[in-house]
């Protein structure tokens, strides 16, 4: 089979099927002009996702725009783009060269030297009349510039510009004077092409209707709302890319929900701490008085959290830590995506820890785990750690509307003043699983009172440094995350009868695998699989591997940390796990899935 064809060449229907980059400056305003396209398409029906490719910088270096177009719904980044949009003259040699036979690539036509290739088509538009005629200085001549190109694209695409000016009513919140000057220069270029173009390829975009009542949104946006929806009051941060746009979501959306009908006061608290090492402390703290508390940051951020992650993991305060990850060790990659942060954050904290984790894979989950993470921090007392990525969280994905939680908030085991009896521990497992009973500050039974220690204690909170009671405490900790098990989120299961392999995955990695597995069925290649949602593995995974001759797990870091966690937790089944990892900080193609499990057919 041959997995490189459809991505080699010209895609045989080139009408809502194709792949597009927009080669810009970080900091000259191209987002707006990226947004506006992919959010005309959406607009049109057509299914999309945009990925950002931008520099850790704040000015100046290239950024890429990737938007993918797939009337099947295909949302993976693909490996090679057959438009390109060049409007960086630094990276313009090499962006054309990386176009396939048959590509398309609009490109300013004031540039004195442009490559030439005889496979390429090339269409050239002069930028510098536009941005003349507009009168616009500085900064604006380059936002202004970006508009070009977007009425060039919509003229080859036959994008009609109703669907450029109401993305651009949406993008700029109803305000028609900032609308109708852009949407000038759009029509302006748009009329110039049409003028002056002979459209030489087959590229173009038609209506559809896939994706009537979807909505399109980050994750990050998704996990500041659902984090609303969970009860959240109180936030301590640190700003780190790329988990920032969290906290702005959720201190707007706060801002509006969480006020005092009275007073106007707000009954919320979002800090920026002096570092993420304040940030965790005080979310402990708000954790322990009864606060729904939250944090969001990377793996930099987490490595400066073990501490006090360790203090909550063992004096059992709930706590809600979102990690969006990026490319490390050290500051590594901050602006790429990858899954590193698996084993550090699922054993954050010295000494026998283990940490329940949430694997989001779409923005619907993003919204989902926002709330249930409070829930779950609540019942089972502990931190909980939701990983997401770049790639979800900075990035435009369609989705479902969000369904309003079906249940009432759970906050667990808490006594109140009246339920508190003399044989009352704080550390006491009456249940037999685990959880022990709490209650929280201000709780007026005086037997209420318990001392929160991150020292050895026995079930009555007491000091202790008998070793029995250390043991029976680890062990009872130990019960609590196996009762975990079988709360957190059950992985999502596609078993095709009669397929020898298995796919084990988690997180973004979802879309390339689901698109590799179809181009591999219409090659007679079965496969199933497996996505986990969250850690402690279950019964499930277990079910899963034992099914299948081989199962490949499919992740972003170096060493196959997923792979490594389900072959501790289930020796008898290593040999069946085979690991396909893979790093260079770029979203996943179904390409690479294809061609790395190819190898072992």
């Amino acid at each position: 089979m041959d997995s490189s064809e459809p991505e080699t060449a010209v895609p045989p229907s080139p009408v809502n099927d194709f792949a597009m980059v927009v080669a810009t400056a970080n900091g000259t305003g191209s987002q707006t002009a990226n947004l506006a396209i992919l959010r005309a398409l959406f607009k049109m029906g057509i299914p999309v996702n945009g990925k950002n490719i931008f520099p850790s910088n704040i000015q100046g270096l290239p950024t890429w725009y990737h938007i993918r177009v797939s009337k099947d719904g295909y949302v993976a980044r693909r490996h090679t783009s057959e438009i390109l949009v060049a409007f960086n003259q630094v990276t313009l040699f090499e962006d054309v060269q990386n176009l396939p036979a048959g590509g398309v690539c609009i490109h300013n036509a004031d540039w004195r030297t442009v490559p030439e290739r005889d496979d390429v088509t090339f269409y050239g538009i002069p930028v510098n009349q536009f941005t003349r005629q507009t009168g616009a200085k500085g900064k604006l001549r380059d936002y202004i510039a970006n508009m070009v190109f977007v009425g060039g694209l919509a003229f080859l695409l036959e994008l009609p510009l109703q669907f450029i000016d109401e993305s651009l009513h949406f993008h700029f919140k109803g305000r028609r004077k900032l609308v109708d000057s852009n949407m000038g220069v759009v029509q302006a270029a748009f009329d110039w092409a049409a003028e002056n173009w002979q459209k030489r390829d087959p590229f173009r975009v038609e209506p559809m209707n896939r994706t009537e009542g979807q909505i399109m949104m980050t994750g990050n946006e998704a996990a500041g709302l659902g984090s609303v929806f969970g009860g959240a009051t109180f936030c301590a941060w640190y700003p780190i890319t790329p988990s920032t746009s969290i906290i702005d979501t959720l201190n707007s959306y706060l801002a509006q929900f969480r006020n005092d009908a009275e007073t106007g006061q707000a009954t919320y608290a979002v800090v920026q701490a002096e570092d993420e090492l304040a940030a965790i402390g005080m979310v402990i703290g708000a954790g322990w008085a009864g606060a729904r508390a939250m944090t969001a940051t990377s793996g930099p951020g987490i490595s400066l959290m073990a501490e006090f992650a360790g203090l909550g993991y063992f004096a059992e305060v709930p706590a809600v830590i979102w990690d969006v990850q990026r490319v490390g060790p050290s500051t590594g990659m901050p602006t790429r995506t990858g899954q590193g942060d698996l084993i550090s954050t699922y054993y954050l904290g010295h000494g026998d820890t283990k940490n329940v984790i949430l694997l989001p894979a779409s923005v619907g989950e993003c919204f989902e785990f926002g709330y249930r993470a409070f829930d779950l921090a609540d019942e089972l007392q502990t931190p909980i750690f939701v990983l997401s990525d770049l790639d979800l969280g900075m990035n435009n994905w369609m989705s479902e509307p969000f369904a309003y939680p079906a249940q009432p908030i759970k906050r667990g085991k808490v006594l109140s003043a009246e339920e508190v009896t003399r044989e009352y521990g704080r550390y006491r497992d009456i249940d037999g699983d685990g959880i022990p009973y709490r209650t929280l500050p201000g709780n007026e039974n005086p037997l209420a009172a318990w001392f929160a220690r991150g020292t050895g204690h026995n079930e009555m909170a007491v000091y202790s440094e008998r070793p029995q009671d250390w043991v029976n405490n680890m062990a009872r900790i130990q019960r609590k995350f196996d009762t975990a098990r079988d709360k957190v989120p059950a992985p999502v299961v596609d078993r095709v009868d009669g397929a020898e392999i298995g796919v084990i995955g988690f997180g973004t990695t979802q879309y390339a695998i689901e698109e590799a597995r179809d181009r591999l069925a219409a090659q007679g290649a079965a496969t199933s699989f497996m996505r986990l949602r969250a850690l402690p593995i279950n019964g499930d995974a277990r079910h899963f591997i034992e099914q299948h001759d081989r199962v490949f797990v499919i992740e972003l870091n170096r060493d196959g940390q997923l792979n490594a966690i389900l072959q501790s937790e289930l020796p008898d089944l290593a040999n069946k796990l085979v690991s396909l990892a893979h790093l260079d900080g770029m979203p996943l193609t179904a390409r690479w899935v294809v061609d790395a499990l190819r190898k072992f057919a």
